[in-house]
């Protein structure tokens, strides 16, 4: 369960901070205003403090998994909202983030 539990905090965390980014993005770059920015700062705001509910109480060992979750969250995003389409080593590059997710997450500690 501690797992899962960690595994739906980094998805949220992913949309809370791409999903701000993005937001932030379109205000600014594609000329939609400030209410788009301002609701990029709250999402990246709300980001900084879903990362708080993991379970493992290192700060840089969850911030440094969380690198791999953001590599393969901002593909998937792309995929999704702006029609990207990843090449073979962006997927690549995207997998071997996610095995680094696990390797510091989830490896076993002695």
């Amino acid at each position: 369960m501690t797992i899962v539990r960690s595994l739906l905090l980094f998805v949220l965390a992913a949309i809370a901070e791409i999903g701000g980014a993005w937001l932030v993005w379109q205000g600014w770059r594609e000329h939609r205003g400030l209410w788009w920015i301002a609701a990029g700062v709250i999402a990246l705001g709300a980001y900084g403090f879903v990362a708080t509910f993991q379970p493992d109480s290192h700060f840089g060992r969850v911030l440094a998994a969380y690198g791999g979750v953001f590599v393969a969250g901002s593909l998937a995003w792309g995929v999704v909202v702006d029609k990207f389409r990843p090449g073979l080593w962006d997927l690549v590059g995207a997998g071997i983030c996610l095995i680094g997710v696990a390797v510091i997450m989830y490896a076993p500690r002695g």
